[in-house]
């Protein structure tokens, strides 16, 4: 029988704001027993991650980025998240967190994290150690203070507020030894009553394996399902800024979009693809098998339900239920009149992208044509690209600058429907360079210039969420 409890993450952006989010989410009305049997999984706040690893959008380096480039500025880099997240701090002063307990808790960290990245410094000179040597636990113990910084404030704040707040850190500070990302959870979680007590865990897990090793930045959703599965919740519930909805407010404009009320897991890992996560796929594969339902709600609209995942929902009537898209998207196409017939050379083409680790969108195909479409951040793409052309040199290789948009829903057998997309991007004067759908018919997506990335989006929407399903 799953228990009574439901484990819950808030995102970084969200716990900037934690008045907003004390009084929204975790509080709000609630007093006595109903504060508990909830277990509440925090990211770092808002930007710190950033500062301590690399800009995610931009790439700019934090102290991670730095220190790994052999740069003698990863102090002033260290430094400047000091001096942030106590700046953070002075933010939460008006809602009860002891400044001088929040600060020396930091400090210490940071002061830790300086003298381990010192020692590490001066040993790299004498050439005996690599970067593989160093680099990977590196970035694994700077992801830490972030989210262990989020959690310790939380719990010193909502103990001022009278909840019995306990602080669950997942991070192995000064921990010599890691098992498994399961034992740590073990661990760290016994004795702890959920019906009397309120545990705020780092978003971060120490483990063997190396939880950024394997998932990098994702890796807070990780842990959020580990507890969910591990702890056997009654549902997992991410709290984010926003409500998971039929398009980009912001595009569409926000009377037009409409609320999603309920989807399916496979609908969700179309999402992942087109970098509009509701939860991070290889996050939600143990709780999909543990038949663990996730709930997606806005932080900011306590009041509305969200959006419930679940494992087997299909819509009773079909209809679309996304329209999104990705921009930063590269097409590699390989042209060769010799691959007609050929058994295996998708295969043989594949090898590159295997030993790069770059991962495709969709892909297209015809006699002597394949099109893969893939991230264009992706890590060591020009390598995969060259590689292909070392190994196809009669080819004839190709890279092109693209969008796509996609139409995702979890029963879109409207009759018409692929006239209808293609009629709407017409009347906009929007030429389709491609287009992938399966037989599934869960997801089309339509392959365009990136010029025509906003209104083919706006276009698509007004046909099939914003008029009246034909």
């Amino acid at each position: 029988m799953p228990g009574k409890h439901t484990v819950e993450k808030i995102g970084g952006t969200s716990m900037s704001r934690f008045g907003d989010i004390m009084n929204n989410v975790i509080i709000g009305d609630r007093k006595g027993a109903a504060l508990y049997n909830r277990i509440f999984i925090v990211s770092a706040y808002g930007g710190i991650t950033n500062l301590l690893l690399e800009d995610k959008k931009t790439g700019e380096p934090g102290v991670y980025g730095v220190f790994a480039q052999d740069g003698k500025e990863w102090e002033a880099s260290l430094e400047k998240v000091r001096v942030k997240m106590i700046e953070l701090n002075r933010s939460f002063e008006s809602i009860g967190l002891d400044q001088q307990d929040a600060d020396a808790f930091i400090n210490e960290r940071i002061d830790g994290i300086k003298v381990c990245l010192k020692d590490l410094a001066r040993l790299r000179t004498f050439g005996h150690f690599t970067p593989k040597d160093y680099l990977p636990a590196t970035r694994e113990f700077l992801s830490a203070v972030g989210e262990a910084h989020s959690a310790y404030n939380s719990v010193q704040i909502l103990k001022k507020h009278g909840v019995n707040a306990v602080f669950v850190d997942l991070s192995g500070w000064k921990e010599s030894e890691a098992c498994s990302i399961e034992d740590t959870i073990l661990r760290n979680f016994e004795g702890i009553d959920f019906s009397v007590s309120m545990p705020i865990v780092t978003g971060y897990a120490k483990c063997a394996e190396g939880i950024m090793n394997r998932f990098d930045r994702g890796y807070s959703e990780i842990t959020f399902s580990k507890v969910a599965v591990i702890t056997d919740a009654r549902e997992g519930i991410i709290h984010k800024e926003f409500h998971l909805s039929t398009g980009d407010p912001r595009l569409m404009g926000a009377d037009k979009v409409k609320i999603i009320g309920n989807t399916n897991y496979d609908i969700a890992d179309q999402l992942a693809d087109m970098n509009m996560e509701a939860i991070h796929p290889k996050a939600s594969k143990e709780m999909e098998m543990k038949n663990i339902h996730i709930r997606v709600t806005n932080a900011f609209d306590p009041k509305h339900p969200g959006t419930l995942i679940t494992k087997d929902y299909v819509s009773p009537e079909p209809r679309v239920e996304m329209i999104c898209g990705r921009k930063d998207i590269l097409a590699i196409e390989v042209f060769d009149p010799e691959m007609v017939g050929q058994s295996g050379y998708d295969f043989k083409l594949l090898e590159s992208f295997a030993r790069y680790k770059v991962s495709y969108i969709a892909k297209n195909t015809n006699a002597n044509t394949i099109t893969h479409y893939v991230p264009q951040k992706s890590k060591d793409l020009q390598a995969c690209v060259e590689s292909i052309r070392a190994h196809f040199p009669a080819a004839e290789i190709t890279t092109s600058e693209v969008a796509i948009v996609s139409v995702i829903g979890s029963n879109m057998k409207i009759p018409g429907f692929l006239y209808r997309a293609a009629k709407a991007l017409a009347e906009k004067k929007i030429n389709v360079l491609a287009l992938d759908q399966c037989m599934r018919q869960v997801n089309i997506q339509f392959m365009i210039g990136r010029e025509h990335y906003e209104e083919a989006q706006r276009a698509l929407h007004r046909e099939f969420v914003e008029e009246p399903a034909g």
